[in-house]
């Protein structure tokens, strides 16, 4: 169905992999427009609590955008092109449902931009992750200024940026761009755990909390904590809800139905 990725869902976690691993997954156009697609086709997929984003072949999550796409952009060309990647990045960003990135690999430039959209990041020991525009001239383009100090701290990001530094996996743990490392063989594995055990909880409270962490860090603590009284009582006009705390008390596993 999709030019430059695959889609794929099985017991209700779905997997989208960027599939041009000839040139490390590097995003062009098409590859953004059918991300967009793909993350679109989750978002409507009943069947489908948990999306996984992975990249094609055993060297690079994503490496970055393309640069021989890029590279004879005039300033018109290049400000349509980010506001594309921006859109889609968004749309991984605040689609209802959990987004996690299995990096496998070079994570650079729109390669991080992309993850960092994601609700986590989890990778292998080999991974290497930076955002390195500077070095050609420019900046990051995919709201790489805008999350990596949301994430990692200003002081922490804007050496990043500055500088363009690649850091390895563990250097990335450190600073909190990652929650986890694996070895290369266990990776998929190990997301697909966390994946299993997200989908496993109520899934109108998992939504629910994020879009409370999301538009909570938009705001003060008051209208933060007013947000999230309002939506732990939405849970009240759930199924979920009632299932969850009836098979705490039977002392029994809840049946969530994800309404």
């Amino acid at each position: 169905m999709f030019e430059n990725v695959l889609l794929e869902t099985k017991d209700r976690i779905a997997t989208l992999t960027v599939n041009r691993p000839k040139v490390l997954n590097a995003l062009n156009q098409q590859t953004l427009l059918d991300i967009k697609g793909a993350v679109e086709q989750f978002r409507d997929n009943e069947e489908a609590d948990v999306l996984i984003i992975t990249g094609a072949g055993e060297k690079s999550f994503i490496a970055g955008a393309d640069i021989a796409f890029m590279v004879e952009m005039n300033s018109l060309e290049a400000r349509s092109f980010a506001q594309l990647g921006a859109d889609v990045f968004r749309l991984i960003e605040t689609v209802s449902k959990p987004v996690i990135a299995a990096v496998n690999g070079f994570c650079l430039g729109g390669g991080c931009e992309l993850a960092m959209a994601c609700d986590f990041r989890i990778c292998h020991e080999k991974s290497k992750f930076g955002q390195p525009e500077v070095g050609l001239g420019v900046i990051p383009g995919f709201g790489g200024t805008q999350r990596l100090p949301r994430l990692v701290g200003l002081g922490m990001a804007k050496q990043l940026l500055y500088t363009g530094e690649i850091i390895g996996a563990q250097e990335a743990l450190r600073i909190g761009l990652v929650n986890a490392v694996t070895s290369p063989e266990d990776l998929m594995d190990e997301v697909m755990k966390v994946a299993q055990k997200v989908a496993a909880q109520g899934q109108v409270a998992v939504r629910l909390c994020k879009d409370a962490v999301h538009e909570g860090m938009q705001t003060d603590i008051d209208r933060g904590m007013a947000l999230e009284s309002n939506m732990f009582g939405l849970c009240f006009a759930s199924e979920d809800q009632t299932e969850g705390m009836k098979a705490f008390v039977e002392k029994r596993k809840a049946q969530f139905k994800g309404n």
